[in-house]
């Protein structure tokens, strides 16, 4: 029964030396809340390493030894790949002997996706893990860009970028109008809403000190 066992799955683009231990600890705190059902974890690493870290399947000390399972997508075949919709995004990152031309094909295959959450979905992850190899013009040029950006996955990754290019901004023009912001100011902005963040750029035009800031966020916190 599937509803008896718990699936964890790791994705890596990145040796981790920790990797063991997280799996084993991991086990550990699902075994203490449930302790009848049974587990598979999964540590799929993307790119391609030399690093001995991406075969380690085992955690072992004295007394205790944890095993979970590993998969280097690089060793795979691309072929299921391509035949399953859920794994299209992860073909470009197979055994494959060209990244650009299999990225030509999982295209092929999300243009005949018929539902469109699903198609602009698969579209977004697909351009997200090709970056891994291939480079953003090659990239634009054979996905669909508008597909794409009607998915909650590219939509979500565009707003983050956006909040991050605003307090960026907002940091700037605090520094040019009242001198270096302390890392607890810093800390503060960071936590800001984007409205919030919208209404500190309006108002730090009218800062002349450090303690005006200080006023706006006690405000507005």
């Amino acid at each position: 029964n599937s509803d008896d066992v718990v699936l964890h799955i790791e994705f890596q683009t990145e040796p981790d030396p920790t990797m063991g231990f997280r799996m084993a600890d991991y086990r550990l705190r699902v075994f203490r809340r449930f302790p009848t059902k049974q587990m598979r974890q999964v540590v799929i690493y993307l790119t391609r390493s030399k690093s001995e870290l991406v075969y380690q399947n085992v955690f072992e000390i004295p007394g205790t030894r944890h095993e979970f399972e590993v998969i280097r997508l690089w060793e795979q075949s691309t072929q299921p790949f391509l035949e399953a919709t859920g794994l299209l995004p992860l073909a470009v990152l197979t055994q494959t002997s060209d990244a650009a031309q299999t990225l030509r094909q999982v295209a092929a295959k999300v243009e005949a996706i018929s539902e469109m959450r699903v198609q602009s979905n698969i579209a977004a992850s697909t351009g997200i893990l090709a970056g891994l190899l291939l480079k953003r013009d090659f990239i634009n040029q054979i996905l669909r860009r508008d597909i794409m950006q009607q998915s909650v996955i590219y939509q979500d990754i565009l707003q983050e970028g956006e909040e991050r290019g605003e307090r960026s901004l907002i940091l700037r023009l605090l520094i040019r109008r009242i001198g270096e912001v302390s890392p607890e100011r810093r800390s503060q902005i960071q936590a800001l809403s984007l409205s919030q963040l919208e209404a500190l750029g309006e108002a730090l035009l009218d800062f002349t000190k450090p303690d005006d800031l200080h006023e706006w966020i006690r405000s507005h916190s």
